[in-house]
């Protein structure tokens, strides 16, 4: 093959795939994915993970789409949970579940 010849296959090449990259583009384009708002997250929960991958702490909804956060003490031994939508607004539990005090 010459150089002439290669240069050609080249350019071709080049040319061939700018020229299908934009008739793709027109062919295909779904339109672009963009968030909500600029600097927002949307998600249906968050977790806090400590070094060992345990869940230290939790924001979301439960099951009947109730909102709730919940933080764990280091130890597991202490629950806090705040949940504006339940009859108990704050409680703090031990391990076992036994409500050491809460608030309405």
């Amino acid at each position: 093959m010459t150089k002439l010849q290669m240069t050609i296959v080249v350019a071709t090449t080049f040319v061939g795939s700018v020229v299908g990259g934009m008739v793709g583009e027109r062919l295909f384009d779904s339109g672009m994915v963009q968030a909500q708002k600029p600097n927002g997250v949307n998600a249906e929960e968050f977790l806090l993970l400590d070094q060992t991958g345990k869940a230290r702490a939790g924001l979301g909804l439960d099951s009947n789409g109730e909102v709730g956060l919940v933080l764990t003490s280091r130890d597991g031994n202490k629950k806090l949970a705040l949940s504006p939508d339940g009859p108990v607004a704050i409680k703090l539990s031990d391990r076992t579940g036994h409500v050491l005090w809460s608030a309405p």
